[in-house]
């Protein structure tokens, strides 16, 4: 064979192949014939994965008593009593009606356990510096997100039982 077409255009039989290109085999495959998934489950599930969470460590969504001790070395006078949105063993975000700039070291008091008349109470202080700051959908409020350096625990223990009276 050189290669050209000399039948001038007429269908050609091969090895057992028909000559009518409209001729196909009687019986289609069976995964042709399925029905075809509607939605997402038409995404190849290979390609689908959950978003992978970049923090190192989880976040708790915990709303825990929170105040700004002190920003930037200056000791706050009567510090505001915040909330916390979510906290985790590295950083804390809250709410705040103060700006504070990006990389500002700031000193924050988180009461974790909050127990009557203050016995059993566990409070955690900590130095820390701003990472992030965002306008809060509240007005004239900032979310503010802050990396933990340094934490220390303090817990008010409760009366020993040969001191409390009888």
């Amino acid at each position: 064979m050189n290669g050209s077409n000399s039948n001038g255009g007429e269908p050609v039989t091969i090895k057992g192949l028909p000559a009518d290109p409209a001729a196909s085999v009687a019986d289609a495959p069976s995964w042709t014939t399925r029905a075809k998934p509607k939605g997402i489950a038409r995404v190849p599930t290979h390609a689908v994965r959950p978003v992978e969470e970049r923090r190192d460590f989880t976040r708790a969504k915990l709303s825990l008593s929170l105040r700004v001790k002190r920003v930037a070395g200056q000791r706050r006078h009567k510090p505001k009593p915040l909330r916390t949105t979510n906290i985790s063993s590295s950083g804390v975000l809250f709410l705040c009606p103060q700006h504070i700039d990006l990389g500002t070291p700031i000193e924050l008091e988180v009461c974790l356990v909050d127990r009557p008349l203050g016995r059993g109470t566990v409070k955690m202080t900590t130095e820390a510096r701003v990472v992030r700051t965002e306008p809060a959908s509240r007005s004239g409020w900032h979310t503010l997100a802050a990396c933990f350096d340094e934490i220390t625990f303090h817990r008010e223990e409760p009366f020993p039982s040969r001191i409390q009276k009888h």
